[in-house]
C-alpha cells in the first residue's frame, strides 16, 4: 500500500508555491494525499518566519504532533520552509520527534530526505539556491495544484533589498532571476495543460533580470542586455491560452514606467496592483531602508492609475515600527486616505531575530498605543474599501469561478480581474476555472454579491490533472 502525506502551509504565496512542488515530489515518489493530518504517514509543516507568532504556531503544532507520534511511531514529521532555514538544529533541539528539517533551497530533495529519515533524523540546509540544478527553482519540479486552472510561476528567488524589518534575504538568499526563455516555455506548458491564469512570483518581481544584466556587465560579455520585468510581462502575454496574468510583489522603488506601460498594453495583465507602502512617514521609511518617500510612492501610484483603466490597488502597512511617533502615524493615515486602497494587509510590527529592527528594542512602541493606531488605520482602510466596492454595484463583472463559498456552500465564489471576490447563487454546478459574467448587486468591505448572467467559457483543464514536471 502506498503511504500518504499531508502538508500544512504557513505564510506567503512563495510558501504556497513551494508546497505545491513538495506535494508533486511526494506524489511522484508514490505517496497519496491524506484526508487529514492525523491520518497521514508523512506530515510536512512548510513554515514562515516573517512574523513573531510564526514560531509559536510551529511549536504549538509540533507539540500536538508529538502526541500523535507517540500513538503512531511510524509517522514521519518534516519541517520545511523559512523557519527551518533560519532555526535549523534548534527545531530538532526543541522537538526531537521531528524526523526531517530542510530549508528553502532544499525543496527539490524533499522526497529523498524523507526516505533517508527512515534510517535516522536528517537536517539539511543549503545556504544558497543551486540554480545549476533544475530543482534550484521550485517551478522546475513536479507539481500538484489544488486549482488546476491557476498556477504560480517563480520568476526569481531571493532578494537584494535590506529592509530593516525583513528576514527574507537571510532565509531566501540573494536575488537570482530565471531566464526568460525558461519562463515562456513553462507558460506554454501550463497553457497546454489547461491553465488560464498565471501569477508571477518573486520577492521583488519588478527587479527581475537585473542580476543577469549585472553579471554580464561584470564579465564584459558583449551580448544584448537581459530582458527585464516589462519584457517578461509582454512575453507571457503572447502565450496562447493564458487569459489572466498577475504578479506579486513589486517594490515601489523599482516600479518603472516601462512596467506600467506593459501593464496597460498587455490585455491579459489583470487590473490589480499590490504595492506595499509599509509606512507613510518619510522618517520611518528611511529607518526601514525602503528607498522611497511617501510622495514618490504616491507619484508611482498616480502614474499606474493614469495608465491602467479601473486599476484596483492593495498594499501592506506596518504599524508600530520602532521609533514610530504619533506624528509619523498620522502621516501614514494621510497617505492611506489619499491612496484610497481597495484593500490592505495591516500588521503590527513584529521583531524578527536576525533583522536590524530587532535590535531597536530601546525604541519599541508602547503596545497600547500600537493597538489604538492599528484600529484607527483599519477604520480608514475599511472606509476606502467599502467605497470602492459600493462603486461596483450595477457593474457586470467577468469572474473566474473558484468553487463553493466558504460561508454558504449553496453559493459560488468567483474572482474578478481586479482580484475582488464575488459571491453569487447558481442553480448550475459550475466547475472551478469556469469564466462567467455576474451583475453586482451588493457590496461589503471585503467582497461583492451578484447574480449570474451567463457562462462565457468552461474550464480548460482535464478531469484529472497528472503530476508533471516542466
Amino acid at each position: 500500500m502506498s503511504r500518504s502525506y499531508f502538508i500544512r502551509t504557513y505564510g506567503c504565496q512563495m510558501n504556497e508555491h513551494d508546497t505545491e512542488r513538495i506535494a508533486g515530489l511526494l506524489e511522484a515518489d508514490g505517496m497519496a494525499l491524506a484526508d487529514t493530518m492525523e491520518s497521514a504517514d508523512v506530515i510536512v509543516l512548510n513554515t514562515c518566519c516573517i512574523r513573531e507568532n510564526a514560531d509559536n504556531k510551529l511549536y504549538g503544532q509540533l507539540g500536538h504532533l508529538k502526541r500523535l507520534k507517540q500513538a503512531r511511531p511510524g509517522v514521519q514529521i518534516a519541517v520545511a520552509g523559512c523557519l527551518a532555514q533560519k532555526d535549523r538544529e534548534l527545531i530538532r533541539e526543541r522537538a526531537d520527534h521531528v524526523d526531517v528539517v530542510f530549508g528553502t533551497h532544499n525543496v527539490n530533495r524533499a522526497a529523498e530526505l524523507i526516505d533517508a529519515a527512515a534510517r535516522g533524523p536528517v537536517v539539511e540546509i543549503l545556504e544558497e539556491a543551486d540554480t545549476d540544478d533544475p530543482g534550484g527553482f521550485p517551478s522546475a519540479l513536479p507539481v500538484r495544484r489544488d486549482a488546476p486552472y491557476a498556477a504560480w510561476m517563480t520568476i526569481q528567488v531571493g532578494c537584494d533589498n535590506s529592509c530593516a524589518f525583513c528576514i527574507v534575504p537571510s532565509v531566501r538568499g540573494a536575488e537570482i532571476s530565471r531566464p526568460l526563455e525558461a519562463l515562456v516555455a513553462e507558460a506554454v506548458a501550463l497553457a497546454a495543460g489547461g491553465v488560464t491564469e498565471i501569477t508571477l512570483l518573486g520577492q521583488n518581481v519588478n527587479s527581475y533580470g537585473r542580476d543577469i544584466q549585472r553579471d554580464r556587465r561584470r564579465t564584459g560579455e558583449r551580448v544584448p542586455l537581459s530582458p527585464l520585468f516589462a519584457d517578461l510581462i509582454r512575453a507571457i502575454g503572447d502565450v496562447d491560452g493564458i487569459q489572466r496574468i498577475r504578479f506579486t510583489s513589486p517594490h515601489p522603488k523599482d516600479l518603472r514606467s516601462e512596467t506600467i506601460e506593459a501593464m496597460a498594453e498587455v490585455p491579459s495583465v489583470c487590473e490589480h496592483l499590490h504595492l506595499p507602502l509599509q509606512s507613510g512617514s518619510d522618517r520611518v521609511l528611511g529607518a526601514m531602508h525602503r528607498g522611497y518617500t511617501a510622495e514618490r510612492y504616491l507619484d508611482r501610484l498616480r502614474a499606474a492609475r493614469a495608465a491602467v483603466d479601473d486599476l484596483a490597488v492593495s498594499t501592506d502597512i506596518i504599524v508600530g515600527f520602532p521609533g514610530e511617533t504619533e506624528e509619523d502615524f498620522e502621516q501614514t493615515l494621510l497617505v492611506v486616505a489619499e491612496a484610497e486602497y481597495d484593500s490592505a494587509f495591516t500588521f503590527v510590527f513584529s521583531p524578527r531575530p536576525g533583522t536590524e529592527a530587532a535590535g531597536m528594542s530601546d525604541r519599541f512602541c508602547d503596545p497600547d498605543e500600537v493597538r489604538d493606531r492599528f484600529e484607527r488605520l483599519r477604520v480608514v482602510v475599511d472606509r476606502s474599501s467599502r467605497s470602492s466596492h459600493r462603486a461596483r454595484i450595477g457593474n457586470r463583472e467577468e469572474v473566474v469561478v473558484e468553487g463553493p463559498s466558504k460561508r454558504d456552500p449553496g453559493e459560488l465564489t468567483g474572482r474578478t480581474r481586479q482580484n475582488r471576490l464575488v459571491h453569487f447563487p447558481s442553480s448550475k454546478k459550475l466547475r472551478p476555472g469556469t469564466f462567467a459574467l455576474v451583475d453586482v448587486t451588493a457590496a461589503g468591505a471585503h467582497h461583492l454579491r451578484g447574480e449570474l448572467v451567463e457562462v462565457t467559457a468552461p474550464p480548460r483543464w482535464r478531469t484529472r490533472i497528472p503530476v508533471v514536471g516542466l
